[in-house]
């Protein structure tokens, strides 16, 4: 299969001390794949690193024709202001910003897409609830309404399962399948490794750097699991970026 996105001794950190170290490897186009790992294992800097929002203190990032604005990105929820003054339905069109411009209107057309998002994710009636009145799960489910509109090839879940209810996940989880059976590129990370091995065909496990790669069953071996604890738990917080073996 062609490689939608490939990783070339890729290590990312902050201020020269990496969290993922030399990371070889690709992703597939249409692939739905899942990052795993211990707390502090990397899985969220290495998204941003796929993303763009950190660049990578060596190697490189290829994402092979696909442009920045063709990469949807989910962050951690906590990551996410809900005290800012935006509604529902506001907050969801913000991800017609590619087709429409960031100040472009919104026409009919557009205003049906946004319904049928909003529709899409259960929370029809709820437009004009401010964001900061949502509890987890309608907040998760608003913000994967806005990833509809946003139509990417490549998108990218930062644990978006975590901190909500079953129904939820269940619900989110069925996006998720839709977007594989589209032929989009899925990257998730995830702690739950029940949801990984029924869901995702494909797993990383990732412990700063790779552990296990390849078919999930292969991948989320008891022994793997070990051993990326026990690898996080080795890490030298203030290590400095080192340089590959050759």
């Amino acid at each position: 299969m062609t490689a939608q996105l490939r990783f070339n001794n890729l290590t990312l950190g902050y201020d020269r001390h990496p969290a993922v170290h030399h990371l070889s490897g690709e992703i597939a186009a249409g692939s739905l794949t899942a990052v795993v790992g211990p707390n502090g294992a990397g899985k969220s800097t290495l998204f941003k690193g796929v993303v763009g929002v950190i660049k990578p203190l060596s190697g490189t990032v290829e994402r092979n024709g696909v442009l920045p604005q063709e990469i949807a990105y989910l962050p951690q929820i906590a990551e996410i202001d809900r005290t800012f003054p935006i509604n529902v339905y506001d907050m969801v069109s913000m991800g017609l910003w590619r087709s429409a411009g960031l100040f472009g209107g919104i026409g009919r057309k557009q205003r049906d897409r946004i319904e049928h998002a909003i529709e899409a994710v259960g929370l029809t009636g709820f437009e004009q609830r401010a964001i900061g009145t949502l509890s987890g799960g309608q907040m998760q489910r608003m913000l994967f309404a806005r990833l509809l509109l946003q139509d990417a090839r490549v998108i990218v879940l930062d644990e978006p399962f975590n901190a909500i209810d079953a129904k939820t996940s269940a619900d989110l989880l069925a996006l998720v399948r839709r977007w594989h059976d589209e032929k989009r590129t899925v990257l998730a990370a995830l702690h739950d490794f029940d949801v990984v091995r029924a869901n995702f065909p494909e797993a990383l496990l990732l412990a700063r750097e790779p552990v296990a790669w390849g078919r999930t069953a292969d991948v989320l071996t008891q022994a793997n699991i070990e051993k990326a604890r026990q690898m996080c738990e080795a890490f030298d917080e203030k290590a400095e970026a080192c340089v590959a073996a050759a």
